[in-house]
């Protein structure tokens, strides 16, 4: 007689979160912790972001307000320092323990390259968008979603620097986004906004007469 009848479920079963989990990624007496972290990853996607768009850095410390000269973009060479970056990464795709994989290599050469100008215009803002979601609390989850996307292409391209860092601290703050930007507008926002699985939770209170109307 074959045991698979007694192993195998008959039906659909949810496996609860452990405790730890539950607190650390949904209970609101973490929100604190979460906010530390997502600021300090929003500030590096801003700062970054601010370089590429207007040529200044703005990182708290002693080059602050230094005019490095090499914004990405609006400019009569847009596209040329990503352009640098992709030669860059290429040139690491090959020998026996390249840095780049063959296949990311040929996305950038094929892909990115030809369009360089397009795509400087989306890291940019990208990261500026990345960086003012997470630092006001807006969307935390998707915000540092995309910063995680970002992350990952910059590890593939080579680019190591803060970049394992940022990303796994925004991997955390994925799985925190119901509290993770509860000292921030997602206080207010994710209610209203609520989720696919069970839409608007205003609406909801509002329609058992738990939130006033208002006029």
């Amino acid at each position: 007689m074959s045991i698979g009848k007694y192993i195998k479920p008959r039906e659909a079963t949810e496996i609860p979160e452990p405790k730890i989990a539950r607190f650390l990624f949904a209970d609101t007496r973490m929100a604190w912790l979460w906010l530390i972290v997502r600021v300090y990853v929003g500030y590096q996607w801003l700062t970054a972001g601010f370089e590429k768009l207007t040529g200044y850095d703005i990182t708290v410390g002693s080059s602050f307000g230094t005019n490095t000269g090499k914004p990405w973009v609006f400019t009569a060479h847009t596209g040329a320092a990503l352009q640098g970056f992709i030669h860059g990464a290429i040139a690491q795709a090959s020998g026996p323990h390249a840095a780049v994989q063959g296949w990311y290599a040929g996305f950038l050469q094929n892909i990115v390259l030809p369009g360089a100008g397009f795509w400087s215009y989306i890291v940019t803002f990208g990261e500026l968008l990345a960086g003012i979601g997470l630092i006001l609390g807006v969307l935390t989850g998707i915000a540092a979603f995309f910063g995680v996307f970002m992350n990952m292409n910059f590890l593939l391209a080579g680019a190591v620097s803060i970049n394992p860092i940022i990303g796994g601290l925004a991997l955390f703050l994925v799985l925190a986004w119901r509290i993770a930007g509860y000292y921030g507008v997602d206080r207010w926002l994710l209610p209203l906004l609520g989720t696919p699985w069970t839409g608007s939770l205003y609406k909801k209170e509002k329609a058992k007469g738990v939130v006033p109307a208002t006029n």
